[in-house]
């Protein structure tokens, strides 16, 4: 079945920088456009960052110059890199799957920036 597992998550003072990782399965990853979003508390899921299968990028203007979105097809993985963390980019972190009429969801990993 399809699996989308993401890690990396926890807690970091202002400034730091954390790596979120997702390993899929179940699915033909490099058919598939690969992204990051993210839920903070009473908001809507928004996007973080996207990534083709060709590797083209796109990012939110609130991460950019900040996060880095990454695939890996021979390890079925995708990274977000995130440096320069602010308070507000504290939320779940979801990895997502897209591809035509298809789109998986891992299940999420809290990150919070706090000092």
């Amino acid at each position: 079945q399809v699996q989308l597992v993401e890690s990396g998550g926890g807690l970091v003072q202002p400034g730091g920088s954390l790596r979120l990782s997702c390993a899929a399965s179940g699915f033909t990853f490099s058919l598939y456009a690969m992204g990051w979003y993210r839920q903070a508390p009473g908001k809507q899921r928004e996007l973080v960052a996207t990534i083709t299968l060709g590797g083209s990028t796109n990012y939110t203007n609130s991460v950019k110059g900040r996060f880095t979105i990454s695939r890996d097809n021979a390890k079925n993985t995708v990274s977000l890199q995130m440096n320069s963390l602010k308070p507000e980019d504290t939320a779940v972190y979801y990895c997502n799957a897209a591809r035509a009429y298809y789109a998986y969801w891992g299940q999420g990993t809290q990150v919070t920036v706090s000092s």
